[in-house]
């Protein structure tokens, strides 16, 4: 701010100056629509407290009141549930940079309540009545405890009460400490990777931009992850059982700069072929291969399938894959996106090699990873 605005130029300066005056949300539902996304989480109030409704906890600090004068939270759940099959979810920093009363409790080392009482807990009340979310996504604590909070009792309000209690998904992080423990699933950190099969339900939430969570004019093409990049997080997040969320920054004319349209875009093509392997999977036994590097697995138990997910296409045309066991005469393999079986031979002890179709670049399913559907195995 010293370096790029004028003297005494003051946070809630910024107020004004996002205008949201090319915010289309037809077009952001469009698309979220064409990524291939289940659900979106909309940054509904960040640390700052500028709430992107009109709160009434919120005077003259809110997107109705300043700067764009609309409702986005609202415009956007419309354009969402009309136009779209997504879930429609929102953010919520529980603590505010700058608010006095979460300050002053701060300074008391959270004996007293008097932010959530005043501020937090009837803004979050106002938010999941008025916009009915089927995620929420928690954030932010403050350094503060659940109890600070009132977590538990929110919860129970939210679970048993509340308008979306029989759709409502949440995360963990609703205090200090909490998160990775306790949540209808985990974040644990930004841009979270186990490593490893967790037994409880996950999300790996980061950024297309390596370096930030909002939009940067400074930023330069290598700053971005490619599309190759993005599909290899979604397939390693998938076989260890984690769903990915996505972060773009839009500017604050609210559009989505093309970059970010683009890569939503390209997953949204690549899902489309692929997406079986994807969308309403478990993890296998084996969550990668051991023999051939680049290789993910992913599974549907009832359908007795699982999905071989091979990120570089071999030289050779052969893939092979060690954990697999095969059935002669019963197993089936087959391409996502192509239409007839494939060759495959078995290996010993265990495992098979698959001989891959001849295709030019063009009759390629799909460019940045393709996907094994193996039918029938032990």
């Amino acid at each position: 701010m010293k370096d790029n605005y004028p003297p005494d130029f003051k946070y809630e300066d910024f107020g004004p100056l996002f205008t949201a005056k090319f915010f289309n949300v037809s077009q952001w539902a469009d698309i979220f629509q064409a990524s291939g996304a289940k659900y979106i989480v909309l940054t509904s109030k960040h640390h700052e407290g500028f709430t992107l409704w009109g709160s009434e906890y919120s005077w003259n600090w809110n997107a109705v009141d300043e700067g764009p004068k609309r409702d986005i939270v609202r415009e956007l759940e419309v354009a969402i549930r009309s136009r779209t099959n997504l879930h429609f979810g929102l953010y919520y920093s529980l603590f505010e940079w700058f608010h006095p009363l979460f300050l002053e409790d701060k300074s008391g080392s959270f004996q007293k309540q008097k932010f959530p009482a005043a501020k937090m807990l009837p803004e979050l009340y106002e938010l999941v009545v008025k916009y009915q979310p089927e995620v929420l996504w928690s954030d932010g604590d403050g350094g503060a405890p659940d109890s600070y909070w009132n977590s538990t009792g929110f919860l129970a309000w939210l679970y048993n009460e509340s308008p979306v209690r029989d759709t409502v998904v949440t995360n963990d992080r609703w205090g200090d400490r909490c998160i990775c423990k306790h949540g209808g699933y985990y974040t644990c950190t930004d841009r979270y990777h186990p490593g490893h099969l967790l037994f409880h339900k996950w999300e790996n939430c980061m950024t297309i931009d390596k370096f930030s969570w909002g939009y940067r004019r400074d930023a330069e093409i290598t700053d971005y992850l490619t599309i190759e990049e993005l599909v290899k997080q979604l397939v390693e997040t998938v076989a260890y059982g984690g769903n990915l969320l996505m972060n773009v920054g839009p500017t604050l004319d609210g559009t989505i700069s093309a970059i970010f349209e683009e890569r939503l875009r390209q997953m949204g093509t690549w899902l489309k072929v692929n997406g079986e392997a994807i969308y309403k999977t478990h993890p296998w036994r084996f969550q990668n291969e051991t023999f051939t590097p680049d290789v993910w697995y992913t599974s549907k138990p009832k359908e007795k399938l699982v999905y071989a997910i091979f990120l570089k296409w071999p030289i050779s045309g052969q893939l092979v894959l060690a954990q697999p066991t095969a059935i002669p005469g019963e197993t089936e393999v087959k391409l996502l996106g192509h239409a007839q079986p494939l060759f495959w031979t078995s290996l010993k002890p265990n495992g098979l090699m698959v001989q891959l179709p001849r295709l030019s670049i063009h009759q390629m399913p799909t460019r940045w990873g393709w996907a094994l559907k193996l039918t029938n195995m032990m």
